[in-house]
């Protein structure tokens, strides 16, 4: 299995469904609409589509928000599988912020050795991969050539020189619990910024060096973090369960994620 290939494929797959999430985006749409026709469910099965598109030919299963369906009798025998959440952050993408992603995953045996985050609006990429890093770089076109990517890229943490101790938090998704952890960080840490982010940016940032922790202490599932799980390991950082010092495991029977901290 040629993993540098794997990880083109996944890239270049972001990008192109962020192009046809930002068709959608930057259309007239009515979020009153909630069937199966309204235009913020088709920027979901666009990039959905275009994705399958991208990675059916490599082989390996495919799980995603839109094809969740797929029983767990079926997944348990997946030594390798995709997973993908086309379009994360929702509620940012009506609210028309930008904050929202595409997320592209590898998952081994319940481990993410691989990640993908495009985001459309900035045209931003972050991607990671075991033994590579993690890296961020601009980008809007799909490439040929990983090394002349790498190059280019900025390898993750970067380096910034700040004093203060940043959380960030979802924008949309606030629960008692964090709000707890905000209170118990600041008696530790003094100087204490707690920023609002929506969607994957979150791991993003956490990975990136502008975030120092991430509580999410409310339901996320497998495809909201399995992509940014893997950037913010190869960065150097964890993704562990709430009180614990597991990891966050992936392809579960049940696909809803315990709650987790990022640090």
């Amino acid at each position: 299995m040629n993993f540098n290939e794997l990880l083109i494929k996944a890239i270049n797959a972001s990008i192109e469904g962020g192009h046809a999430i930002m068709e959608v985006y930057a259309s007239d749409f009515l979020v009153e609409h909630k069937d199966d026709k309204s235009p913020l469910t088709l920027a979901d099965k666009n990039c959905n589509t275009v994705i399958e598109q991208h990675l059916l030919g490599t082989s390996i299963p495919f799980l995603s928000e839109e094809g969740s369906k797929i029983t767990y009798e079926e997944r348990k025998h997946w030594e390798y599988s995709w997973l993908v959440d086309p379009l994360d952050g929702t509620k940012e993408f009506v609210k028309r912020n930008g904050e929202f992603t595409v997320n592209i995953a590898l998952i081994h045996n319940g481990n993410p050795i691989m990640g993908v985050i495009y985001v459309p609006v900035k045209e931003e990429l972050y991607f990671a991969m075991e033994g590579l890093g993690s890296y961020k770089i601009k980008q809007s076109q799909a490439i040929d050539s990983l090394d002349k990517l790498i190059e280019s890229a900025d390898k993750l943490p970067i380096e910034y020189n700040r004093e203060n101790y940043v959380i960030v938090g979802s924008r949309s998704h606030m629960s008692t619990e964090t709000e707890v952890f905000f209170e118990e960080m600041k008696k530790e840490h003094g100087n204490v910024e707690v920023m609002a982010v929506g969607s994957s940016l979150k791991l993003c940032m956490v990975a990136e060096g502008k975030a120092d922790a991430y509580p999410r202490y409310a339901s996320t599932m497998e495809w909201d973090t399995g992509a940014g799980h893997a950037i913010a390991k190869y960065a150097g950082f964890s993704v562990k369960q709430y009180n614990s010092s597991e990891d966050v495991v992936y392809n579960k029977e049940d696909l809803l994620n315990p709650w987790l901290l990022v640090k």
